[in-house]
């Protein structure tokens, strides 16, 4: 009988070392050439089918072996943020100022889904049981695009069921939707003049971005309590004394539900429309991405909690404490405490209060929450049964998408806590070719919940993939 577990084991040296490479990378999203190429390589000698450049985005892989029915995917992802750049050391200390870092882990997210796909595809292979076998490197998560890109083109349309994880401070298994989102740039035009001695013949582009950002801040009253509306200006004109004739502000929109950001980018849009006739401007917008809340599939998370359960926590060693104790004394205290107020842990606090790394394993956390971040996983759970684990890869508290997530994510703390994940996740994948009863409640779940609300993708077809758009 094919020992999955022992497999993964023999195997750690070799993603470990692949998690390690991806993390000295760290590339942008749509950048992640080196990446992408190296997990594909790595496909290849193992006999799965390549597809690099999926879905025309040079960064997206689809690598399949194996044949018929069910088709099990698993969603790596292997963007780096702009900025983070760290070196592995409990002090911020960037290994080049100003560069991309793995602030939230991708690193580990991606390989871990790579591993447990190498071990479903060895238990095919060692018990012949018909069974398909799928790992998509999905580019640009960070910007919420390249999955969407990836459902667009169909990529996710065969198949039974999508299976991931994401690096946290917690071992457990995602109930909470998140939010969706829509991303967009608002460019306004007007004319240019001199500002102290012909201002009557200008027409300030940034002055109607300004009236916008003032009409987005009033609709915020008149909104759904938990949407965000949340805005940078990324052109405001060349130097006081110019009118400018040119201004952009990039906004996102966040809401529970994707019906509910439709609503609210569509007064948005009509903001704008009101700031171009205060000032006498015209505007363009850039629609970059939209993306889905996630769709919750209780069967699937009831099979993935078990397994988790029986593989259980990352075995962390002295070390990894001695590590993560010195890391949190940078920790906002504040930070700290938040997590451990959040309602979906509320009942297990005893598990992480006064402790630095989570050692335990909490059950299924978030039913009903809507968490204020986004993922552009939510689109693929609209089109498949999908299920989302976490396990501890960081220490407890530790702020996303920071530098001390990016050291935490390049020591034996996160690759521990991802070798975790990957066993979970082929255990699961496992288990619904196996059971096939299993599989076709969770297709009956996901049937009745998207039965008067299929999937349809946030922008319009043909729309090329704006690899420099989001961050220029």
């Amino acid at each position: 009988m094919f020992d999955v577990l022992a497999y993964l084991d023999s195997k750690t040296p070799e993603f470990n070392e692949q998690a390690m490479v991806i993390w000295d990378y760290s590339e942008l999203g749509f950048k992640e050439y080196k990446s992408a190429k190296l997990q594909a390589d790595y496909l290849a000698e193992h006999g799965f089918k390549i597809n690099l450049g999926a879905g025309n985005v040079p960064t997206a892989l689809v690598a399949e072996w194996g044949e018929g029915k069910p088709i099990i995917g698993f969603l790596g992802e292997y963007d780096a943020l702009a900025g983070l750049s760290q070196e592995v050391t409990t002090e911020k200390k960037p290994r080049v100022p100003g560069d991309p870092g793995h602030g939230c882990g991708h690193n580990l997210l991606g390989v871990g889904c790579l591993a447990a796909t190498l071990a479903v595809k060895e238990y095919l292979q060692a018990t012949g049981k018909s069974g398909t076998v799928r790992y998509y490197g999905c580019p640009a998560e960070e910007v919420l695009a390249g999955k969407v890109y990836m459902a667009r083109s169909g990529l996710f349309d065969d198949l039974d069921a999508a299976i991931t994880w994401h690096p946290a401070y917690l071992n457990t298994v995602r109930l909470s939707v998140g939010t969706a989102l829509n991303s967009a740039r608002f460019k306004f035009f007007g004319k240019t003049s001199h500002a102290a001695g012909d201002p009557h013949n200008g027409r300030s582009a940034l002055d109607a971005v300004e009236l916008m950002n003032v009409g987005a801040n009033y609709l915020r009253e008149h909104i759904v309590s938990n949407a965000r509306v949340h805005y940078v200006i990324t052109n405001g004109g060349g130097q006081p004394n110019v009118v400018p004739a040119e201004a952009e502000v990039w906004y996102f929109v966040r809401a529970p539900h994707r019906f509910m950001v439709e609503e609210i980018y569509d007064r948005l849009v009509d903001i704008a429309k009101g700031a171009a006739l205060m000032t006498s401007t015209k505007f363009e917008i850039n629609f970059l991405t939209g993306c889905y809340e996630m769709l919750i599939n209780k069967t699937l998370v009831n099979v993935q909690q078990k397994n988790l359960e029986k593989v259980g926590p990352p075995p962390f060693d002295e070390k990894d404490f001695e590590f993560a104790a010195e890391l949190a004394k940078t920790f906002d205290k504040n930070n700290v405490e938040a997590a451990l107020r959040a309602p979906e842990v509320r009942e297990h606090v005893d598990q992480l209060r006064g402790k630095v790394l989570h050692t335990g394993i909490i059950p299924p956390r978030g039913e009903g929450i809507s968490s204020g971040g986004s993922t552009d996983v939510g689109d693929v759970s609209w089109i498949t049964p999908t299920v989302t684990l976490s396990t501890a890869t960081d220490p407890i508290g530790c702020p996303g998408h920071s530098w001390q997530h990016c050291a935490s994510d390049a020591t034996g703390i996160g690759l521990k806590a991802m070798m975790v994940a990957a066993k979970v996740q082929a255990l699961t994948a496992i288990d619904l070719i196996e059971q096939p009863e299993l599989l076709a409640v969770a297709k009956q779940e996901f049937l009745v919940k998207t039965k008067d609300n299929p999937y349809k993708c946030p922008f319009p077809e043909g729309r090329p993939y704006p690899v420099d758009e989001f961050f220029k």
